[in-house]
């Protein structure tokens, strides 16, 4: 008995132990202007893009613009 309640708490740390370090790896730390960067396409690609991707690319561009000065 006493030796499936150390198993099973071995268990559990080891998951958390797993999901803390799954977790650590997808956040992302810092503002919007450090880990973004303008969207810069080719003509063709613009042209590939649909109307719902080209207000999506626009908007982040822009939002770029004003809060962290990116030039166009």
């Amino acid at each position: 008995m006493r030796r499936r309640i150390t198993d099973m708490i071995v268990r559990v740390l080891l998951l958390i132990a797993v999901l803390n370090g799954i977790s650590a790896c997808t956040t992302t730390k810092g503002s919007f202007c450090q880990i973004s960067e303008p969207i810069r396409l080719s003509s063709q690609a613009v042209n590939a893009l649909s109307d719902a991707e080209v207000k999506t690319v626009l908007a982040h561009n822009r939002k770029g613009e004003r809060l962290c000065r990116w030039k166009p």
